[in-house]
C-alpha cells in the first residue's frame, strides 16, 4: 500500500512555506504526514545528512567549521479547534496569518526549513531538528528520545529553540512541577451527612491557600522570572447520594531556575503543610546563559536585526533539556507565546520575515 506524503518546498516564498507546515495536520501523536514531508524535502538537499527517529528528523551539515550550533522546534501541536486551514488577513505589514500551529510553533519550524535548505555554507556547522511530542507528557518527548537514544545527533556549544517570544529573545525558563494534594474525609449516606465528613468542603482550606498565594518574582542572571501556584483540576465524590471521603486539588507550580526540582517539591509540601502530597510530574528549569560566548554571539547578531533586550522565558520549553545536556540555549521565534493553544491563534507575517533575517544573519556572521 503506497502512503501519500505531502510536498513541502522550501524554496518557496516563506508565508507560503509555512502556510504548507500548517496546514499539514500534526496533533500530538499524528505527526508521521508532517516529518515525512520534512524528511522528503531535506533529502533533496545534497549539503544535509539526514537523520530519522521515530518522527523525529534531525539533518546536519559537515563542513567542518569550528563550533557547530543546533537550532531545533517541535513539529506537533495541540488539538485542532476549528482553525485549519490556515488563512491570511490584512496586507503588507498588518498581514497576520491566522490557524493552528501558526505561533506555537510551526512559523518556527518553516523558517528552520528554509534556512536548512538555503544555507549550504553557513559560518558554524548546524544540526537542524524537528522532533515530535512537545505538546504532552514530558516521557514522550522526541527530543528527550533523541537524548537518550542518540546523544550524539544533539552534540553542539549553543542551541536556540524556535519556540514563540514575539521575535525577542528570551533566555533559560521556569520550571514546571504538577502535585496531587488529597483532602481527607469519611464516606457516609448523603440523609445522614452528619455521620460522615466532606472532604470537598474540606477543600476549602487547600483553595484559600492557594488564593492567598503570593507569587514570587525571582531575578536569575539579570532575568526576572515570575513564578505561579495554581489549581489546575479538582475531583471528588463518587455518587449523587454519597458524602465523599476523598477530594484531590491537583496543583502546578511554576518555579524560577534559581530552584531545583527538589527545592520546588519542598516549597509546595511547605504551602500545604498536613496535606498528603504526590508529585506527579517536575521538569527543572534553565538559567539564562546569555554568558556563554555562543548566547552572546547569538543576541549580538539577532537583537542587531530584532532591537530590544534579552527577557525571561516565563513557560518551560525544551532549553531545559539542552540545559540537563550542558549546552547554553535560548528561545527565539515568531508569535506571541500569550496566543499559544488558543483557538484565536495568529502570527503578524512580518515577524516570520525579521526571525529568518535574524537567523540567518547569525548563521552567516
Amino acid at each position: 500500500m503506497t502512503t501519500w506524503t505531502p510536498a513541502l518546498d522550501p524554496t518557496a516564498d516563506l508565508l507560503t512555506l509555512t502556510r504548507a507546515v500548517c496546514d499539514i495536520p500534526s496533533v500530538s501523536g499524528d505527526e508521521t504526514a508532517l516529518a515525512d514531508a520534512i524528511e522528503a524535502a531535506l533529502r533533496r538537499c545534497d549539503h544535509l545528512e539526514v537523520l530519522r527517529d521515530g518522527d523525529a528528523v534531525v539533518a546536519r551539515t559537515r563542513t567542518g567549521r569550528a563550533s557547530r550550533v543546533v537550532v531545533a522546534g517541535h513539529i506537533d501541536t495541540v488539538p485542532i479547534a476549528g482553525n485549519m486551514p490556515s488563512r491570511v488577513e490584512g496586507t503588507g505589514e498588518d498581514a497576520q496569518l491566522w490557524g493552528r500551529g501558526t505561533v506555537d510553533m510551526k512559523g518556527g519550524v518553516a523558517i528552520q526549513l528554509a534556512l536548512a535548505a538555503s544555507l549550504t555554507a553557513p559560518t558554524r556547522d548546524v544540526t537542524w531538528v524537528f522532533y515530535d511530542h512537545e505538546e504532552v507528557e514530558s516521557s514522550l518527548n522526541g527530543l528527550g528520545r533523541v537524548a537518550r537514544a542518540h546523544p550524539d545527533w544533539l552534540a553542539c556549544d549553543f542551541a536556540v529553540l524556535g519556540e514563540p517570544t514575539s521575535a525577542g529573545l528570551e533566555g533559560g525558563c521556569n520550571g514546571t512541577l504538577r502535585a496531587e494534594v488529597r483532602v481527607p474525609g469519611v464516606a457516609a449516606h448523603s440523609a445522614r451527612s452528619w455521620m460522615g465528613t466532606n472532604a470537598i468542603h474540606g477543600a476549602g482550606e487547600v483553595l484559600r491557600r492557594l488564593q492567598d498565594y503570593v507569587a514570587a518574582d525571582v531575578e536569575v542572571d539579570g532575568l526576572v522570572y515570575r513564578e505561579g501556584l495554581n489549581a489546575v483540576g479538582i475531583r471528588g465524590g463518587v455518587a449523587g447520594n454519597v458524602v465523599p471521603d476523598e477530594c484531590v486539588v491537583t496543583v502546578n507550580y511554576r518555579f524560577a531556575p534559581a530552584r531545583s526540582v527538589e527545592q520546588a517539591e519542598a516549597h509546595v509540601r511547605e504551602v500545604f503543610d498536613g496535606y498528603a502530597v504526590t508529585v506527579t510530574d517536575a521538569a527543572g528549569g534553565a538559567r539564562p546563559g546569555l554568558d556563554a560566548p555562543a548566547a552572546a554571539d547569538f543576541a549580538a547578531a539577532t537583537l542587531a536585526v530584532t532591537g530590544g533586550a534579552p527577557a525571561a522565558k516565563l513557560g518551560w520549553t525544551d532549553v531545559a533539556r539542552f540545559a540537563e545536556l550542558g549546552v547554553p540555549a535560548v528561545n527565539f521565534g515568531p508569535g506571541d507565546p500569550v496566543l499559544a493553544h488558543k483557538d484565536d491563534e495568529h502570527c503578524p507575517v512580518a515577524q516570520l520575515t525579521l526571525c529568518h533575517d535574524a537567523l540567518r544573519a547569525w548563521l552567516t556572521s
